[in-house]
């Protein structure tokens, strides 16, 4: 499984930011797709998850109402819309991968992309 992810940058606070990440590899029906971030200095942080098969999603707590996860199965490619941005979001983003269920601890998933830089400015 190969992920790639993209589309970080710098935003000021308030504004909006859409993140992708393309997954090549096998197919992922049986899949959930995840995005992490970590701050520096920080540990790595859930944010949003998504079932492949049914897109059934699941969210930080602090995520809810501002960050969307979404996938498009033509293109293999899960989404992170990103709302409202507060510079405490400033973080390295990445996607993930697992076989099956929804989970929010990062050692539960076993592939990950290169990660894509968000700053959000005060």
């Amino acid at each position: 499984v190969q992920l790639q992810a993209s589309g970080g940058g710098l935003v000021q606070a308030g504004g909006s930011l859409g993140l992708s990440c393309k997954a090549s590899g096998r197919t992922f029906g049986t899949y959930t797709m995840a995005w992490f971030r970590q701050a520096p200095g920080k540990e790595r942080e859930f944010v949003a998850a998504i079932r492949w098969s049914d897109a059934w999603t699941y969210y930080a707590e602090s995520m809810k109402g501002r960050f969307t996860i979404s996938r498009d199965i033509a293109k293999n490619t899960v989404y992170l819309q990103m709302n409202s941005l507060k510079p405490e979001d400033t973080a390295v983003y990445y996607c993930a991968a697992r076989m099956y269920g929804l989970r929010s601890e990062a050692r539960e998933y076993a592939h990950w992309g290169q990660g894509t830089l968000v700053t959000v400015s005060s």
